[in-house]
């Protein structure tokens, strides 16, 4: 089981100075990256993946050395040969970053505000993501099934966050029904995947700190013949049983706080 180390023992300088280190260099790598990535709209979509992920690789070794965040995969002979559609656990920026990097080349569903960021948003542009407005409802979800069964036919994973936000450590939220909307009708595997990123990189904190990421890709899970909501029930029990199995620790903080 990986844990995080006691805050209180590494709060006063070492995991701040290194977020802060770690900051600074982002910014640094992320600016003329934009830059190149917006240079790359001549090429097809699979060679400006290659070239603009490498951003993602750079980062990744900076998540090592700088703030000194190892992680472990669990699971990996599970992924199957074909495109599929991965469905995870979200935590935390951390395997926003770290999934281009350990799966096959994927497309994200992602909120559209996404795109207005600086330099970052400019780059994800270019890439073949599926950016919807959350608002829309019925259309968003008709654009995931839509665009993300073209990009699974063109030989891309496409990677969707059922709960539709980070969730804190110990948190759950509602299960959307779009990515399982999307295996269904396009017939493609799901792979469901749990993790403890959120120990170690917090949601909406500065501070990270140093320890070990475990990620769990579950068993592949066929969606032929079956309905959203079936194969969407399947996915909330494995992910969520795997949460409370692997990470009990993660529940019994958010009970205590419940309690407080």
């Amino acid at each position: 089981m990986s844990r995080r180390p006691d805050r209180a023992a590494f709060l006063p300088i070492g995991p701040l100075l290194r977020s802060a280190v770690f900051l600074l260099l982002q910014l640094v790598v992320t600016v003329p990256y934009a830059l190149l990535a917006m240079l790359t709209f001549p090429f097809p979509p699979q060679r400006r993946y290659h070239i603009i992920m490498g951003w993602c690789r750079i980062n990744v070794r900076m998540i090592h050395a700088i703030l000194g965040i190892r992680w472990r995969i669990e699971g990996w002979e599970n992924l199957p040969s074909r495109p599929a559609v991965v469905l995870a656990k979200h935590q935390s920026a951390l395997e926003t970053i770290l999934f281009p990097v350990l799966f096959p080349p994927q497309s994200f569903v992602l909120k559209r505000e996404l795109h207005w960021l600086p330099f970052f948003g400019w780059g994800l542009a270019m890439l073949p993501m599926i950016a919807i407005d959350r608002s829309r409802g019925a259309d968003a979800m008709t654009q995931v099934k839509l665009e993300g069964a073209k990009r699974l036919s063109e030989g891309w994973w496409v990677s969707v966050y059922p709960e539709g936000t980070r969730m804190p450590v110990g948190g759950r939220r509602r299960y959307k029904l779009g990515g399982a909307t999307l295996a269904t009708y396009a017939g493609a595997p799901v792979v469901p995947v749990a993790l403890n990123t959120g120990e170690l990189w917090p949601r909406r904190a500065f501070i990270k700190y140093p320890g070990e990421a475990l990620i769990i890709v579950g068993p592949t899970i066929e969606t032929a013949g079956r309905k959203p909501e079936e194969v969407n029930a399947e996915v909330e029990a494995w992910i969520e049983n795997t949460m409370r199995a692997r990470f009990p620790h993660h529940y019994m903080r958010a009970a205590q706080t419940v309690n407080i």
